[in-house]
């Protein structure tokens, strides 16, 4: 499990949803994007792998991005937006171990 925060930039916008007026005026929504082929934690097979297994969730800049806007705090889903991405692509870089038959 690698992690690749310091590689992540963010965008905000306004939510919509719940909050009341509030929405109209704070910036709460977070977009966590990560750009693939510039990453210095993977290798290029890892990359290659990524590419391969998020290619509906990768732009055709080659970046990666996903927008969260579930709590009414910029903080909350900028901190849930980095944990779902990191998740993704975690599941995208793990390898389960073929099985034997024994």
């Amino acid at each position: 499990m690698k992690n690749f925060s310091h590689e992540l930039s963010y965008k905000t916008s306004r939510s919509s949803g719940a909050g009341g007026q509030n929405v109209n005026k704070v910036e709460t929504a977070v977009t966590v994007m990560w750009e693939v082929a510039a990453s210095t934690v993977f290798n290029d097979w890892e990359k290659e792998l990524i590419l391969n297994k998020l290619k509906n969730r990768i732009n055709s800049e080659g970046v990666l991005q996903l927008t969260v806007s579930e709590t009414r705090t910029q903080f909350q889903n900028k901190k849930i937006a980095t944990d779902r991405i990191l998740e993704l692509v975690n599941q995208a870089t793990f390898i389960p171990k073929t099985r034997h038959k024994t």
